[in-house]
């Protein structure tokens, strides 16, 4: 297990509040192919700061990469209302893209 890991395991476990703590605990689950620690990393952040646009790319993108459509794309979703709220027009076209290259098509719901 890599240093990285256990101290974000550590700080996560301590109760950081900071959600990059969380969000880079969630990636190096991710990394090492440990998607559902990732995804509930990812929800344990979500849970904690909603609005935390970053967390909703990847989690969405690694969950259609593990042939999770319905699961990803349904936070791509919930990213992009996330993104249209901060006005965060980046991550809002990140975020579109891959809902389309999910199977996605038209996020007018969103």
């Amino acid at each position: 297990m890599s240093k990285r890991l256990l101290m974000l395991e550590k700080m996560t476990r301590d109760g950081s509040k900071d959600p990059f703590h969380w969000y880079a605990l969630a990636l190096e689950y991710a990394g090492q192919g440990r998607h559902d620690d990732a995804l509930a990393t990812f929800g344990a952040l979500r849970s904690m700061d909603p609005a935390y646009v970053p967390m909703y790319l990847m989690a969405g993108t690694m969950l259609v990469k593990a042939g999770r459509l319905d699961e990803g794309r349904a936070w791509l979703v919930d990213g992009i209302g996330a993104a249209r709220s901060k006005g965060d027009q980046h991550a809002l076209s990140e975020l579109q893209q891959a809902l389309a290259g999910a199977g996605g098509g038209d996020d007018d719901d969103a």
